[in-house]
C-alpha cells in the first residue's frame, strides 16, 4: 500500500479539485433551490417577484452578488466598479499568499529531498514562486480609486 501512494501521490490533487468542484456545484444548487422558493412563496401570495430574483435564477445575475433592499446605492455605476475592483484586490492577495505558501511548501520538499524527488519539487517550488511573484506585481500596478 505505501507503494501505491509514493507511485501515485500526484492523484491526491485532482482528487481534491473535484472534490471542491463537487462541493460548490452543490452550493450553487442550494442557492437556485432557494431563490426558486422565495419566486415561488412571492407568487403563493399574488405578489410580484422582485426584478434582482429573477435575474437571479435566468442567469444575468452572478450568484455571489448580493440582493439588496438598498438598490438605489448601487444604480451608481463608479460606486459598483469600486467595490468590483476591491473584490478583485482581496482575490488578488489571496492568490499572493496561496502560491507563496505553496512555494514554501515545496521548497521544503525539495530541501528534505522527499521521496528522493528533490528535482521535482524544486521545478514546482520555482513556478509557485513566480506565480506568487506574478500576483504581487498584478496588485501593485493595478490602478487604484
Amino acid at each position: 500500500m505505501e507503494d501505491l501512494f509514493r507511485s501515485y501521490w500526484w492523484l491526491v490533487f485532482p482528487a481534491g479539485f473535484f472534490i471542491a468542484s463537487a462541493f460548490s456545484q452543490l452550493i450553487r444548487y442550494l442557492r437556485y433551490r432557494d431563490s426558486l422558493t422565495l419566486i415561488k412563496s412571492y407568487t403563493d401570495q399574488g405578489k410580484e417577484p422582485p426584478a434582482a430574483l429573477l435575474d437571479r435564477v435566468t442567469g444575468k445575475m452572478k450568484a455571489d452578488e448580493v440582493i439588496d433592499d438598498h438598490d438605489e446605492a448601487w444604480h451608481d455605476r463608479g460606486e459598483r466598479r469600486f467595490y468590483r475592483r476591491l473584490r478583485r484586490r482581496e482575490r488578488s492577495w489571496y492568490s499572493v499568499v496561496l502560491f507563496g505558501v505553496l512555494a514554501c511548501g515545496f521548497g521544503f520538499a525539495a530541501f528534505s529531498n522527499v521521496y528522493s524527488a528533490s528535482g521535482a519539487f524544486l521545478l514546482v517550488t520555482i513556478v509557485m514562486a513566480a506565480l506568487c511573484l506574478a500576483s504581487l506585481v498584478s496588485i501593485l500596478t493595478s490602478p487604484r480609486d
